[in-house]
Protein backbone atom coordinates (compact mmCIF):
# COMPACT_ATOMS: atom_id res chain seq x y z
CA UNK A 1 0.00 0.00 0.00
CA UNK A 2 1.11 3.66 -0.82
CA UNK A 3 2.10 5.67 2.24
CA UNK A 4 1.58 9.39 1.98
CA UNK A 5 4.75 11.86 2.63
CA UNK A 6 5.15 12.82 5.67
CA UNK A 7 4.90 16.45 4.49
CA UNK A 8 1.39 15.99 2.99
CA UNK A 9 0.62 13.82 5.83
CA UNK A 10 1.53 16.63 7.80
CA UNK A 11 -0.76 19.27 5.70
CA UNK A 12 -3.60 17.50 5.52
CA UNK A 13 -3.42 17.16 9.20
CA UNK A 14 -2.97 20.55 10.34
CA UNK A 15 -6.30 21.73 7.69
CA UNK A 16 -8.40 19.31 9.63
CA UNK A 17 -7.41 20.46 12.93
CA UNK A 18 -8.25 24.21 11.32
CA UNK A 19 -11.25 23.15 10.38
CA UNK A 20 -12.25 22.22 13.27
CA UNK A 21 -10.90 25.54 14.93
CA UNK A 22 -8.19 23.86 17.05
CA UNK A 23 -4.70 25.80 17.39
CA UNK A 24 -2.06 23.46 16.03
CA UNK A 25 1.83 24.59 15.13
CA UNK A 26 4.97 22.38 13.64
CA UNK A 27 7.36 23.02 16.04
CA UNK A 28 9.87 21.21 14.38
CA UNK A 29 10.05 20.41 10.48
CA UNK A 30 11.73 16.89 9.53
CA UNK A 31 12.19 15.04 6.16
CA UNK A 32 9.65 16.04 3.83
CA UNK A 33 9.18 12.38 2.67
CA UNK A 34 9.81 9.74 5.21
CA UNK A 35 9.94 11.50 8.47
CA UNK A 36 8.27 10.29 11.63
CA UNK A 37 5.60 12.44 12.63
CA UNK A 38 5.08 13.28 16.93
CA UNK A 39 1.81 14.92 18.33
CA UNK A 40 2.04 17.20 21.27
CA UNK A 41 -1.32 17.40 22.29
CA UNK A 42 -0.98 20.77 24.92
CA UNK A 43 -4.39 20.92 26.86
CA UNK A 44 -3.24 24.63 28.26
CA UNK A 45 -3.53 23.61 31.92
CA UNK A 46 0.26 22.66 32.46
CA UNK A 47 -0.32 19.18 31.47
CA UNK A 48 0.25 17.50 27.67
CA UNK A 49 0.46 14.25 25.94
CA UNK A 50 3.16 13.24 23.24
CA UNK A 51 1.71 10.71 20.76
CA UNK A 52 3.63 8.70 18.42
CA UNK A 53 2.41 6.24 15.86
CA UNK A 54 3.24 2.59 16.49
CA UNK A 55 2.92 -0.52 14.16
CA UNK A 56 1.09 -3.75 15.52
CA UNK A 57 3.09 -6.59 13.98
CA UNK A 58 0.23 -9.26 15.19
CA UNK A 59 -2.33 -7.53 13.03
CA UNK A 60 -0.35 -5.09 10.66
CA UNK A 61 -2.46 -2.13 11.88
CA UNK A 62 -0.94 1.39 12.44
CA UNK A 63 -2.70 3.27 15.65
CA UNK A 64 -1.40 6.31 17.03
CA UNK A 65 0.19 5.76 21.13
CA UNK A 66 0.82 7.74 23.82
CA UNK A 67 4.85 8.34 24.29
CA UNK A 68 4.48 10.31 27.03
CA UNK A 69 2.00 12.31 29.24
CA UNK A 70 1.73 14.23 32.32
CA UNK A 71 3.33 17.79 33.13
CA UNK A 72 3.90 20.16 29.87
CA UNK A 73 7.74 19.97 30.83
CA UNK A 74 8.43 16.44 31.40
CA UNK A 75 6.80 15.74 28.09
CA UNK A 76 8.74 18.73 26.03
CA UNK A 77 11.75 16.58 27.87
CA UNK A 78 10.53 13.41 26.25
CA UNK A 79 10.31 15.19 22.87
CA UNK A 80 13.65 16.89 23.15
CA UNK A 81 15.02 13.23 23.54
CA UNK A 82 13.28 11.63 20.59
CA UNK A 83 14.81 14.89 18.85
CA UNK A 84 18.02 14.13 19.45
CA UNK A 85 18.17 10.61 17.97
CA UNK A 86 16.21 11.44 15.09
CA UNK A 87 17.27 14.75 13.23
CA UNK A 88 14.60 13.81 10.47
CA UNK A 89 11.53 13.73 13.19
CA UNK A 90 8.20 16.62 12.59
CA UNK A 91 6.82 17.48 15.63
CA UNK A 92 3.23 19.21 15.60
CA UNK A 93 1.92 20.83 18.46
CA UNK A 94 -1.84 21.03 18.93
CA UNK A 95 -3.65 22.96 21.51
CA UNK A 96 -6.77 22.23 22.90
CA UNK A 97 -8.83 22.73 26.40
CA UNK A 98 -10.66 20.01 25.24
CA UNK A 99 -8.19 17.27 24.48
CA UNK A 100 -9.14 17.50 21.16
CA UNK A 101 -6.50 15.89 18.64
CA UNK A 102 -8.48 14.06 15.90
CA UNK A 103 -5.70 11.40 15.47
CA UNK A 104 -8.82 8.83 16.17
CA UNK A 105 -10.39 10.00 13.21
CA UNK A 106 -10.77 7.96 9.95
CA UNK A 107 -7.83 8.73 7.77
CA UNK A 108 -5.51 10.24 10.59
CA UNK A 109 -5.83 6.91 12.59
CA UNK A 110 -4.86 4.71 10.02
Amino acid sequence: MTRLTAELWVAAYLTRLRLSDIPAFITQKGDATAGAVLVKLNTLDGQAVAYQRSFDLMTGARRWVALAEGDEADVDAALDRQKGFDPDLWVIEVEDRQGRHLLDEPGLSD
